[in-house]
């Protein structure tokens, strides 16, 4: 998920054909997210699951295509450059040539460490899903053809960054909204959905499809075409603190579809078929997500990072095991026309998300337009990842 802008107009690239290999990259399950794993208590400290390892332990590491990563990487400095950690790698960046793959391995060897994550419970696999921009048919104006609204960050929206008072709850935020002198949860789905919505006039546009409108905010950028042809671009602004449930899992516990129909796809055709059901399925996910107009003429959606995502080079990950900006090595699969056909390559962490939680987690930003929505939508790969720091960063203690 990304939370940030819109505007990126490459097309998501096609799977390479098959090679005689397969990566090496297990099948397992997903572990959940939780706080505990068997008898390993999770990690206090951030990064504390990062293990220093040999740049040979990356699967398919000498043939990356470095020049295709490179302005990934650049972007990612214009966010890093100011940090103690980043400054000296960051200012080496430049002076080497983008079109020349040798000094770009050179480069990262010359100035990084490579360390593999893994889950709280020590496994070394994990859930690698997809994300991308979508484009909506919207106006400025309700009207009968777009009754669905995109909000606006309410006024009475209150954050509460409790590292601020309790340092040790480092990322930690609540969300809520005063009443009387207390304060208290804000508002679900459910009710700013309801005919009466206590967001009344804060809307931001509209748009003609529900559905849509709910994966715009799973998604967390997109642009929203008027019938003009002129394509605004909105991004993540704030979300009201509840948190993210996916209507997919829930569809497959209630026996409706199955795992490999679960997708965005899958969930969309479901709706189409069950429209007097469908508000409902939104609802059971409370999270809501308040957007915000945006430049246009951007290379790419805003991710947390605050630079432009690439796509396909660009992954939203959880900023407590992997410092947002890090370069990551990924190694796991594309999900069609062959499952086996790897997908090894260097990425860029340079956004986050509600849903993307635990050490060995990623969720790959594929561009914008149909054909990336088809490719994220069917991203649920398991995969490994191992990050690049530089060589002065400091590590918390282990």
């Amino acid at each position: 998920m990304v939370f940030g802008l819109a505007g990126c107009q490459s097309a998501a690239p096609v799977p390479p054909k098959k090679p005689a290999s397969k990566p090496p990259v297990s099948t397992t399950v997903e572990k959940p997210d939780v706080a505990t794993q068997g008898s390993r208590p999770a990690p206090t400290s951030p990064y504390a699951l990062l293990t220093p390892v040999n740049w040979s332990a990356m699967p398919g590491v000498e043939s990356d295509n470095w020049v295709a990563s490179w302005a990934a990487w650049l972007q990612s400095c214009q966010g890093l450059k100011k940090k103690p950690d980043w400054q000296a790698v960051c200012a080496a960046a430049p002076t080497v040539k983008s079109d020349d793959a040798n000094a770009i391995k050179a480069y990262w060897q010359q100035y990084f460490n490579v360390y593999a994550t893994q889950q709280a419970d020590g496994a070394q696999q994990g859930m690698i899903t997809g994300y991308y921009q979508p484009v909506l048919k919207g106006a400025k104006a309700a009207s009968e053809r777009y009754p669905f609204p995109l909000y606006k960050v309410p006024a009475d929206l209150i954050t509460v960054n409790l590292s601020n008072l309790f340092p040790e709850l480092k990322y930690k935020r609540v969300r809520g909204r005063v009443q009387g002198q207390t304060l208290v949860p804000y508002y679900t789905r459910t009710e700013i959905e309801q005919l009466q919505s206590p967001l009344l006039g804060n809307e931001l546009l509209w748009v003609n499809d529900a559905v849509e409108a709910f994966f715009l905010q799973v998604q967390g950028s997109g642009i929203v075409e008027l019938e003009s042809g002129e394509r605004i671009p909105v991004g993540y602004a704030d979300q009201n603190g509840h948190p993210y449930q996916s209507i997919g899992r829930l569809l497959v516990e209630r026996g409706e579809l199955t795992a490999s129909e679960a997708s965005m796809q899958g969930i969309k055709v479901w709706g189409q078929q069950h429209p007097d059901q469908l508000q409902g399925l939104l609802n059971a996910n409370p999270s809501y997500v308040f957007f915000k107009l945006l430049p246009t003429g951007l290379s790419g959606p805003l991710g947390a990072l605050g630079v432009p995502l690439t796509a396909a080079r660009s992954i939203a990950v959880d900023p407590f095991y992997i410092p947002l900006g890090a370069p990551v090595y990924m190694a796991t699969t594309y999900p069609y026309p062959d499952s086996d056909t790897p997908l090894q390559q260097l990425m860029v962490a340079q956004d986050t998300g509600g849903a993307i939680k635990g050490g060995v987690r990623a969720d790959i930003y594929w561009g914008d337009g149909e054909a990336a929505g088809k490719l994220a939508g069917a991203m649920r790969q398991q995969g490994q990842l191992w990050v690049w720091l530089p060589k002065t960063f400091k590590l918390p203690q282990q």
